[in-house]
């Protein structure tokens, strides 16, 4: 979404939980569900666990499904992610897309702007798992340091990327909340 800044930080969330359960993820359900990088050119480089997806062909209607983290993450995400919203947005919204992704050590994600219409309707939230001192995080062509333990909204219709120039993976739980006025906007009820 088009927010009025590159970056809005949201302060600090309780997510201890959510990381000692993304960090407890066995190397085999980080490739589980691929979609993400076979459908975005720009995320080859990353690995997801990933809880609920929409289907982008299916514009303009949300068909929002649960994947198979959903069953790995949710018991921890869910309440990091109702907290953000309850505390920040309006309720009767909807989470169109949940994940936790890894950026590799040595690995990039290119400077890109999140431009199919569901990106542009929904609030991008970045919750850090894990960082490392040589992460570069740039919305807008300007630096952003992203911490363990604080929550933050993208503006994701900025051209933004990653690079992870440390040797240790970089973890950053995602969610994608679209508003109640946007779901009516688009003809959709809430989900």
């Amino acid at each position: 979404m088009d927010i009025d800044t590159r970056i809005r930080e949201l302060g600090a969330v309780d997510c201890g939980a959510l990381v000692r359960t993304i960090l407890a993820q066995e190397e085999a359900a980080w490739r589980e569900q691929e979609h993400r990088q076979n459908a975005y050119e720009v995320h080859r480089a990353t690995e997801s666990v990933v809880m609920v997806f929409t289907d982008d062909e299916a514009w303009p209607e949300l068909m929002v499904k649960k994947e198979a983290g959903w069953r790995r993450l949710a018991d921890a995400a869910l309440p990091v992610m109702h907290d953000i919203i309850g505390r920040f947005y309006p309720p009767g919204g909807a989470i169109v897309r949940a994940m936790a992704a890894k950026l590799k050590a040595g690995g990039k994600i290119k400077p890109h702007v999140d431009d199919h219409p569901s990106f542009r309707i929904g609030h991008r939230i970045h919750v850090p798992i894990t960082t490392n001192p040589r992460v570069r995080f740039i919305i807008d062509g300007r630096p952003h340091r992203l911490l363990v333990g604080q929550a933050y909204e993208i503006n994701n219709q900025k051209a933004h990327s990653v690079a992870n120039k440390g040797v240790d993976d970089r973890i950053t739980f995602i969610f994608d909340y679209v508003p109640p006025d946007e779901l009516r906007r688009v003809g959709q009820a809430a989900a």
